[in-house]
């Protein structure tokens, strides 16, 4: 279902739920109200962003937003919740990447991961959420919501065309169509986890810790093209992390939470036409997939053995 509407009582949209409780690492938007208003940004010298983003990721819907609010004039958000088809379409997709035997390796790791990482990993991210909320004020009442079931809808498209974004920021599992990402005048970025070209597609920085290659444990600002994590590349960030004890995922929310005033900078460079990419032609390019069990058993003995 489509659905366009303005900031609302949780700040994206929505009724305030009832049994969130009072506990500050769940607190929505509307619940942080009572801090400095909202951030009203006007003016021509501020980009004006949208942000498109997961509707179970409130890491990115709430806390990115917030600093994107902070930072640009944040005039619009997509929050995309996909129907389950979307999923097992990505299921048979890594089937067919890397057969059946190796997909049994990827259903360990996450059921291992259920098991023995998720509650920590949340607790990680209610605590940075929380931080973020503190940091960053409510969202203005005048941003525009829309949730769709994915970033390549026709409404998204025309949602896109009537709030003109200079700078689109793409947090979503999804490749944009050029019909989409070709929209903002300034570009579609996404803050891609893991350093490119050499670890393009999906969770970058478990393989580069799979490979022993702790130096392109990273995230990358790229301008997104046609391909998969192939457009020009803006910037490199890096964050300390001890992957004994952070996991992948921590860990990929880390070098984009702990780099948000140079991603700041960057961005704002970028809309006054003074950034420079980088020259990766030399560099060498692989495509990545979902973390293997066999991988990060490998990664998690050698980090133990060698600190």
């Amino acid at each position: 279902m489509i659905e366009l509407e303005s900031l609302s009582r949780d700040g994206l949209g929505r009724p305030e739920n009832p049994s969130s409780g009072g506990s500050t690492s769940t607190r929505t938007i509307a619940e942080w109200s009572s801090q400095t208003g909202p951030s009203e940004r006007t003016g021509s010298a501020l980009p004006r962003t949208v942000l498109i983003c997961h509707a179970d990721d409130a890491l990115n819907r709430e806390g990115l937003a917030r600093w994107l609010a902070a930072t640009t004039s944040l005039v619009g958000i997509v929050v995309l919740e996909e129907p389950p088809q979307r999923m097992r379409r990505r299921v048979k997709r890594e089937i067919r990447r890397v057969g059946w035997w190796r997909f049994l390796d990827v259903l360990a790791f996450r059921v291992y991961y259920r098991l023995c990482l998720a509650k920590q990993d949340a607790a990680w991210e209610a605590r940075t959420l929380d931080d973020l909320c503190r940091r960053f004020a409510p969202l203005a009442q005048s941003t525009k919501v829309l949730h769709a079931p994915s970033p390549n809808a026709a409404e998204v498209e025309a949602f896109l065309r009537d709030v003109a974004p200079d700078l689109l920021l793409a947090r979503c599992k999804t490749l944009l169509k050029p019909s989409v990402f070709s929209i903002p005048t300034a570009g579609t970025f996404v803050l891609h986890p893991g350093i490119c070209p050499q670890y393009r597609n999906a969770h970058g920085c478990f393989w580069a810790l799979a490979q022993n290659d702790r130096a392109n444990v990273g995230l990358t600002l790229l301008k997104i093209d046609q391909g998969v994590d192939t457009g020009p590349v803006y910037g490199y960030y890096r964050c300390d992390f001890d992957e004994t004890t952070d996991s992948h995922h921590v860990i990929q929310h880390k070098v984009v939470f702990d780099n948000l005033d140079a991603l700041r900078d960057k961005l704002l460079e970028i809309h006054a036409g003074r950034a420079t990419t980088l020259d990766t032609r030399d560099a060498p390019s692989g495509e990545w997939g979902q973390p293997w069990l066999s991988a990060y058993w490998r990664y998690l003995r050698r980090a133990k053995r060698n600190p």
